[in-house]
């Protein structure tokens, strides 16, 4: 890989040889796992609207291409790095797999502050962003999705600028874009919702209902919100939230909707819970939320939040995966040594790249679903996919993280064996 061996991409080929070693794999079945297909890395001028230039460092990583065209999202992020994309896109490939879904896993990420750019600005950057992967991307190629500070305008002028050099209209080259635009209905909601359905299904395998469940949610972005809102609608009382401003707690519960009303009033951009005014609400730190006393967190911000000295601190019986590696390797066995049930991202926020391949099939076909044929459609898919992974870590009496790595990882190498191989 181009830059430094960075820990979360080590991390992730532990898990990956941990759940190999438990299958009885030797390292031929699965070694062209352990580095990416393809890696893209991309410089370019910028020109901002007072006539400065910058030059901007992007990235599009293509894992594996065993099950069918690469899919991942594409992020807009200051401290993206080529090791992050590669760790992202190598998890999207272990997602897709354990889902069933017949696709790869890629990721992009520009190394920018999208907060700093205006409208225009932001058009430009994804317009230029797309004429310089157009060689490596297509719909039966490789079909990116929104991602961290990227929504359906940045995939609806993807969608323009791919089908301007295609000479044709192409909706099914992103997902995740408007529903005017070919997007699914449904979409926005799948990685939420997802989570919310795992959380309820692993509580009712240890015999609790969710209804009074406490709850702590870390990042109240689309995925966070979405699944604070489907909890405190079944019956969870949500706690504790928090965003990059802040944390907010409430022992007796938060009112969800009303926050959810609060970020959603800023017009173009969320507001902060920083400015969120409640009575009887304590601020805490944005971290917090992960360290409250609830039965359940979930961390839904960002990579590498719990490593094994912050897993002392956790208080909950249940992590559940709503972001992308939360959790680092050191991090996971700290919490399992503590008898901490870790119910993994590429299990519990799969409804998204799910319900985007929905979106791409109803494009292929030029058909449009209706939201309760793609809301049973998801769950399906996602209850066999947990279906699988606790029969496998019953099996084997292992974890659910390792039960996912092994559900995936088998799929994975039948299907490269079933390919063949040329040299």
């Amino acid at each position: 890989m181009s830059e430094e061996n960075n820990s979360a991409y080590s991390d992730l080929l532990r898990m990956l040889e941990k759940a190999a070693h438990l299958l009885g794999l030797p390292k031929t079945d699965y070694d062209f796992l352990l580095e990416p297909e393809r890696e893209l890395k991309i410089s370019f001028p910028l020109t901002f609207d007072d006539g400065h230039v910058e030059i901007i460092s992007a990235y599009r990583t293509q894992h594996s291409s065993v099950l069918g065209p690469f899919k991942g999202g594409l992020r807009y992020f200051e401290g993206a790095t080529s090791d992050e994309v590669n760790t992202l896109a190598a998890l999207m490939t272990y997602k897709c797999a354990l889902s069933n879904l017949p696709y790869g896993g890629a990721k992009g990420g520009v190394r920018i502050d999208p907060r700093r750019l205006s409208r225009f600005e932001l058009e430009r950057l994804t317009r230029i962003y797309t004429e310089r992967v157009l060689p490596i991307i297509g719909p039966q190629m490789d079909i990116m999705a929104p991602d961290m500070n990227t929504n359906p305008q940045v995939m609806g002028w993807i969608v323009d600028e791919y089908s301007r050099f295609a000479g044709q209209y192409c909706p099914e080259i992103v997902t995740g874009k408007p529903i005017e635009l070919g997007g699914s209905l449904g979409r926005m909601q799948a990685t939420g919702f997802g989570v919310f359905r795992l959380t309820r299904n692993v509580l009712e395998k240890y015999g609790r209902e969710l209804r009074g469940t406490r709850v702590a949610v870390q990042g109240m972005g689309n995925v966070g919100a979405t699944a604070a809102q489907y909890l405190y609608s079944d019956g969870a009382v949500v706690v504790a939230v928090s965003d990059i401003s802040c944390g907010l707690y409430c022992s007796s519960g938060l009112n969800i909707p009303e926050i959810i009303e609060h970020i959603n009033s800023g017009g173009g951009r969320p507001r902060l819970l920083a400015d969120y005014p409640a009575d009887g609400v304590i601020r805490i730190g944005a971290k917090d939320p992960l360290f409250a006393d609830v039965d359940v967190i979930i961390p839904a911000a960002m990579e590498n939040q719990i490593d094994a000295p912050e897993a002392q601190n956790v208080q909950a019986k249940f992590v559940v995966e709503a972001a992308n590696g939360p959790t680092t390797y050191d991090g996971t066995e700290a919490l399992l040594k503590r008898d901490i049930v870790v119910m993994p991202d590429i299990l519990c926020n799969a409804g998204g790249v799910i319900v985007s391949y929905f979106e791409w099939v109803q494009n292929l076909q030029r058909l449009s679903w209706s939201e309760t044929e793609v809301r049973n459609r998801l769950m399906g898919m996602m209850d066999s996919a947990f279906a699988a992974t606790w029969s496998l870590a019953q099996e084997y009496s292992t974890d659910m993280r390792t039960a996912a790595m092994m559900v995936a990882l088998k799929r994975l190498v039948a299907a490269n064996k079933l390919r063949g191989m040329y040299r």
